[in-house]
């Protein structure tokens, strides 16, 4: 893990951006504080943090926003979104806009420090930066890109990120748990169903090649076959 993390962090209420920018910095992160999504997108560009923990609802620019547009500039780093929302729909809307971790409001700093250091721990690029053949299809992993033929497909954050994972294992068995916790951090109820909506979205995409099926075992994960 790094030394000193670099942590931007947007929140609007004002009382709790400072108790969070105040208890992070005493445990050693280095903090910025800014109090809406557009501050937020300048910081980003001009300081280069290690991870986003971005509030989503802010004014003149929602988290959302903030994540989607910072998503296209660079795939890898971490956001954390905190929210006060709870259903499984706007869970599920979070990791589409980019997430890698979705902390409801109210919340502890010992929970928030320690998604912190596990997603910055496993931040690192992957290893290819190639194009992947799958079937007939090509796919990008840092552009987000699904070819087949002519036709480019834009792939979500989450849905490229996923789409990997199962590649990585191509003809195994992928326990649920296991991706849950790479991709999400951790494996309870609200990511696994975020996770079959992320899966019902990536069949589609494949659909073109019958010789691609992404199958259910279940009860126990996942398993890509080509």
């Amino acid at each position: 893990m790094k030394e000193e993390i670099k942590v931007l962090l947007a929140e609007d209420e004002a009382a709790l951006g400072l108790i969070v920018k105040e208890s992070l910095e005493s445990r050693g992160f280095q903090v910025e504080l800014c109090e809406n999504g557009v501050a937020a997108s300048k910081s980003y560009a001009s300081n280069k943090p290690d991870v986003l923990v971005l509030d989503v609802m802010m004014p003149q620019k929602d988290g959302f926003t903030v994540a989607q547009e910072i998503r296209r500039i660079d795939p890898f780093i971490p956001i954390i979104f905190l929210t006060a929302k709870s259903r499984t729909e706007d869970v599920v809307e979070g990791f589409g806009y980019g997430a890698n971790d979705y902390i409801k409001k109210p919340f502890s700093m010992e929970e928030l420090i320690v998604r912190i250091n596990a997603l910055v721990n496993r931040a690192a690029k992957p290893e290819t930066d190639a194009w992947i053949t799958l079937g007939s299809y090509q796919f990008h992993l840092s552009k987000q890109v699904l070819v087949h033929e002519k036709a480019e497909e834009t792939l979500t954050h989450r849905e490229a990120q996923l789409l990997y994972q199962l590649i990585i294992h191509k003809n195994d068995l992928t326990e649920r748990s296991v991706i849950l916790k790479e991709l999400w951090g951790n494996d309870d109820f609200f990511n696994a169903r975020s996770m079959d909506v992320f899966i019902s979205k990536l069949r589609k995409k494949l659909q073109h090649d019958s010789s691609i099926q992404i199958l259910n075992v279940r009860g126990y994960g996942y398993k890509l076959v080509v």
